[in-house]
């Protein structure tokens, strides 16, 4: 009986011995042109064992690089894309720069403070009023994805005012502010409110029902 562990390392174990095989032989095919016609047919069966290849774009390029992977690089056929070699796949990415922006309040997100940077440069009334109103709502929708709970209309206007450097300032935030009900119906947290608000009661019945039990207990 033959051992998995005396045969030689598949490269790509998910094509299987087979395809493993099917590469070794075709390397071992002197005639050029033979050669090329079995790559070909071993690239429609790598195709056939791994369908879900075909969602990926260009997925024969991904077939052909996994050909020439499984060979070692050493199989020398026609390819209909750049050859790859074992230096490109082994290269490391260069390292990506990790932002240093600071952002004041997370949950508002770092480009609520990049819109409200520019609203210095507004000298439109109308249109100042308007971008208190609806950076306004924004700030508040956002704070309840953060925080569904519960949410202070004042500390949101207190916020906003800061985040803008005095630029927009609500007088009545209770009036301006979209209802937080109406937000959370937007936003599809309605559900989770209504279970938190339903979990604390239940969660008060059952401590108080406890007190009374102890408090009585003979």
């Amino acid at each position: 009986m033959e051992y998995n562990t005396s045969r030689n390392k598949m490269l790509l174990p998910e094509y299987g011995r087979n395809v493993q095989n099917m590469i070794a032989h075709a390397m071992d095919i002197k005639d050029s042109e033979e050669r090329n016609k079995a790559a070909q047919a071993i690239i429609e069966v790598m195709g056939q064992l791994n369908p879900h290849l075909r969602d990926v774009d260009d997925y024969r390029h991904k077939l052909w690089a996994h050909l020439f992977i499984m060979s070692d690089f050493k199989l020398d056929v026609d390819s209909p894309y750049e050859i790859p070699t074992a230096e490109t796949l082994s290269e490391k990415p260069n390292e990506m720069p990790y932002p240093k922006s600071k952002i004041r309040y997370g949950h508002f997100g770092q480009y609520t403070q990049k819109i409200l940077d520019t609203v210095a440069e507004i000298k439109d009334e109308k249109e100042l009023e308007y971008m208190t109103h609806a950076m306004g709502n924004f700030m508040k929708k956002q704070y309840l994805v953060h925080n569904n709970t519960a949410v202070d209309n004042a500390l949101i206007a207190k916020q906003l005012k800061e985040m803008s450097a005095g630029v927009l300032s609500m007088e009545n935030p209770e009036e301006e502010l979209v209802s937080t009900n109406q937000l959370l119906k937007i936003l599809g947290l309605q559900n989770v409110q209504n279970n938190n608000n339903k979990n604390n009661r239940n969660n008060n019945n059952r401590n108080k029902k406890q007190h009374f039990k102890k408090k009585y207990k003979r």
